[in-house]
């Protein structure tokens, strides 16, 4: 065996100590790890950051960092978790920079924070909610930013009129009513964020001449005319997958108007047609459809345009706009078994609408005309009938009059094909117009309410249907919205299941129906 000297022995020692020492970090001692250097464009103590000039937020600090400043940073914008990597920032201050956006997390984690400054930047506006998972925060200073005072800023109105936290005054630097004014000051209601919109909600394939809707054993219902079938056909609504289903037809060759009344719990259904005569149908619950139970008379009625039905001392009556030059437009009374010919008014006139309205207590029908322009029909309690009282304007070419009442104060829309719309005003003797509305093409007006609005929609064959906003504050129509709808002919405003959906006749396209959606623009 061979023998080593000591030198030996000491070498091999040595080499092995060395071997030791040499071997890597995962196989001996674990190496410290690297503790994060102050960014370069910053400058750090122990627990604070100072940075300048900086091109982006640095994303490593010294550990324990509890307070940051921020000036002059070369960004504008701050994205969503910016300051996520700092958990015990208790202090931030990103002041005298061109600060124009926030995220709505750009604060998230920060749960710490109890002193932040956005002073002396650029923003007009903040994210909503910004500030809502900062607990603890004692302090904001948000002063020399130029506030556009808006939708978009009044929840941080609602946030500090409850929040515990201290805000120095801030002012707002638009829009032109509220500059210079104390954010502070302003309260909710200064604000008017509660907007609207029309959206499709179902389309019909077929066309329509006109749309009635009723309700009827605890559902709801449209009649629509359709021009190319002639038929009168119902829709159901379906309660479950919110939309309506075809329901029911009323087989007709002509039908240009579906007029629904319902009396003493029986549906009835007048319908319109241009040939073979007009008709009276019953529903019947036991095979469930309607079934003819009266003829209108055709000496009297020859091209009628429109129907109305109302109620009289609490008689009902429809009425028949005639259009024809040898026809006249004729009232019917009910009578327990039918409705029966009570009064003819003027003929040769071609009626094209009749509006019934209560002004004063006393009933009164408008008739709108093709030869002439609208007149007036008062009702006669002691000789039961109607007669002529007044004519409203001078206008021709006056297609349809409808009423409309703001705040106990009536008003009339005279729609146009030609000339303008005109909006009337009832004062108390006489109507007086008071604003008028474009409306080239127009065949079909229609005014409803929904909540506290009262809209107006025109169509138009040549353009886009506007619908118009009325505001209390000018007391006048204000452009809302247009829809595009080809040739209009009637409206109706059906509210069902938290919806409210506008349904539109269309001459030349599908038939539609809108809803009408509330939008918050703070929400935003």
């Amino acid at each position: 065996m061979l023998e080593l000297g000591p030198g030996w022995l000491r070498l091999i020692c040595l080499s092995i100590l060395c071997l030791c020492l040499c071997l890597p970090s995962g196989l001996n001692a674990r190496r410290a790890p690297k503790i994060p250097r102050c960014p370069a464009t910053c400058s750090c103590t122990k627990d604070s950051a100072f940075c300048v000039d900086t091109k982006a937020i640095p994303k490593s600090f010294p550990p324990g960092i509890i307070s940051l400043t921020m000036v002059n940073a070369a960004f504008t914008t701050i994205p969503e978790g910016a300051f996520s990597h700092l958990h015990l920032l208790q202090f931030l201050f990103i002041e005298n920079n061109d600060i124009q956006a926030l995220s709505k997390y750009t604060f998230r984690g920060l749960k710490s924070l109890t002193h932040l400054s956005l002073s002396n930047n650029n923003l007009q506006q903040l994210p909503r909610d910004l500030f809502i998972h900062l607990d603890i925060l004692t302090d904001l200073d948000l002063r020399g930013n130029s506030f556009r005072c808006d939708c978009k800023i009044k929840w941080l109105v609602d946030w500090m009129e409850k929040t515990n936290t201290s805000v120095p005054a801030i002012y707002c630097a638009s829009p032109f009513e509220f500059q210079g004014r104390r954010i502070h000051d302003l309260v909710p209601r200064d604000f008017s964020c509660i907007s609207a919109d029309f959206a499709v909600y179902e389309t019909f394939p077929f066309h329509s001449v006109s749309v009635e809707s009723y309700e009827f054993s605890g559902d709801q219902f449209v009649a629509f005319a359709q021009p190319e079938s002639g038929f009168c056909t119902l829709f159901v609504w379906d309660h479950v997958e919110l939309v309506f289903r075809r329901f029911h037809n009323i087989t007709s060759h002509s039908a240009v108007y579906c007029k629904p009344v319902v009396i003493n719990n029986t549906v009835y259904m007048v319908v319109a047609q241009l040939f073979g005569g007009s008709h009276i149908y019953k529903w019947e619950e036991g095979p469930q459809r309607f079934v003819k139970i009266q003829d209108i008379d055709t000496t009297r009625v020859r091209k009628p345009n429109f129907v109305e039905t109302f109620q009289l001392d609490e008689e009902w009556y429809f009425i028949v706009a005639d259009s024809s030059k040898a026809g006249s437009t004729s009232i019917y009374r009910w009578n327990s078994n039918g409705f029966y010919s009570h009064q003819s008014l003027h003929p040769w006139h071609r009626d094209t609408h009749v509006e019934f309205l209560d002004v004063g207590g006393k009933p009164h029908l408008i008739l709108s005309s093709a030869s002439q322009p609208p007149v007036v029909y008062q009702w006669s309690r002691s000789q039961r009938q109607f007669s002529f009282y007044s004519q409203i304007t001078e206008l021709a070419d006056v297609q349809m009059v409808k009423h409309f009442w703001v705040r106990r104060v009536l008003y009339l829309c005279l729609t146009r094909f030609i000339g303008d719309s005109k909006i009337l005003r009832w004062e108390g003797q006489r109507f007086t117009e008071i604003q008028t509305l474009p409306s080239r093409g127009s065949m079909a007006v229609y005014p409803f309410t929904v909540g506290p609005r009262q809209y107006l929609i025109l169509g138009s064959d040549f353009s886009f249907s506007r619908v118009y906003l009325w505001d209390d504050l000018t007391q006048r129509f204000q452009p809302f919205q247009e829809l595009n709808m080809r040739a209009p002919r009637a409206f109706s405003l059906v509210s069902v299941d938290k919806k409210d959906l506008l349904l539109t006749a269309s001459f030349k396209g599908n038939t539609l129906a809108y809803q009408h959606l509330v939008v918050d623009l703070s929400a935003k």
